[in-house]
């Protein structure tokens, strides 16, 4: 049994690690549509591009290829397609624009010591698509779809992996209303893009623990609402209190329900986990909660460990008395947090 002190590192290294049978790995053989992109070759480190690896930070790093596929009226997506990164042309009208009909997802793939490719978990940002384009009135790509064209982004611009343990290809798939609306309606045509870039630690602390900031005044979402799926339009209405905290010198901040003003939420763009004891706690996913990839494989890895896992409505107070606190999501992988600061008080 490990011991809750040594919980952060712990379940960060088996998040990478002890799912392996969850993870999707590929080689250029597994892409038929890419056999004359890649020739084949033992990995070597002049595979990668030539960059500064130790210094990759979160940021965009334009790669070589995106992946881009169409839906008109409502019918099945057509075969996509590879083509060079770059701009796309869209309508002044399109629904994505006017009406914020868009979601997006976010995984990762990385490069093992033998110079495959890892994707942890495609299929569950493919189904947590599926399950938000419904709730936006949009049609989605099949899972085979989803994965396959994240698979070909990823082969595509397997220069860019970074080297194993530097980072990883961060893959954005994004879903989004394209045709040309005027009226309140969904669009009536709709793009898939699939888009990378190199990246490092999300957070400017690398994995040095966390300061957070408990906002009281903004939400990020309410009940009835779309907090539970992965829109775009859930995320610019949080840059206020970020760039607020921040601009204190916090790390990031962490939201409560927007009815009592009470309990735990989420922060900005990661799952929270409290833990006291050999219980690991975290706030219910009820449709104000972004059901994390990273969070549903934590709580799995911390139950195959033997903790007790508790999805339930936690008071911020009760951080005052956890023995541990971390955040956990895509970008951030998990990242532990050293202090967060409620009302003036800090913890």
């Amino acid at each position: 049994m490990i011991s809750s002190c040594n919980l952060f590192q712990s379940l960060r290294i088996a998040c990478a690690f002890s799912k392996l049978g969850t993870y999707c790995s590929f080689t250029s053989q597994s892409a038929s549509s890419l056999q004359q992109v890649f020739e084949q070759s033992a990995y070597s480190v002049d595979e990668c591009v030539d960059m500064d690896w130790d210094n990759l930070g979160f940021g965009l790093v334009p790669t070589d290829y995106m992946y881009s596929m169409k839906c008109s009226d409502y019918r099945n997506f057509e075969q996509g397609q590879l083509s060079r990164y770059g701009k796309i042309e869209l309508s002044p009208s399109a629904g994505v624009l006017n009406y914020g009909q868009g979601l997006f997802e976010g995984l990762k793939a990385y490069r093992k010591e033998d110079g495959q490719l890892m994707l942890f978990r495609p299929d569950q940002n493919a189904i947590r698509m599926d399950i938000g384009a419904k709730r936006m009135c949009m049609p989605s790509p099949s899972i085979y779809q989803f994965i396959d064209a994240v698979k070909q982004t990823a082969l595509a611009n397997k220069r860019w992996v970074p080297p194993p343990g530097k980072g990883s290809l961060y893959i954005r798939p994004l879903l989004m209303g394209s045709g040309a609306i005027l009226g309140l309606a969904p669009a009536p045509e709709y793009t898939f893009l699939v888009f990378a870039s190199p990246v490092g630690n999300y957070y400017k602390e690398g994995v040095a623990p966390l300061n957070l900031y408990v906002e009281d005044e903004f939400h990020r979402a309410t009940l009835g609402g779309a907090g539970g799926v992965k829109t775009i339009s859930n995320y610019a209405p949080a840059l206020k209190a970020l760039s607020r905290a921040k601009n204190r010198g916090f790390s990031d901040v962490l939201y409560l329900d927007s009815v009592k003003k009470k309990n735990l939420e989420e922060v900005s763009s990661c799952n929270i986990f409290v833990v006291k004891g050999n219980v690991i706690s975290t706030p219910a996913t009820t449709g104000t909660i972004l059901e994390g990839i990273t969070r549903k494989s934590i709580i799995e890895i911390a139950q195959d460990y033997g903790f007790q896992v508790e999805e339930r409505a936690i008071p911020v107070d009760e951080l005052l008395d956890a023995d541990e606190v971390f955040c956990t999501g895509t970008a951030v992988v998990v990242a532990p947090v050293g202090s967060i600061t409620y009302r003036g008080k800090r913890c």
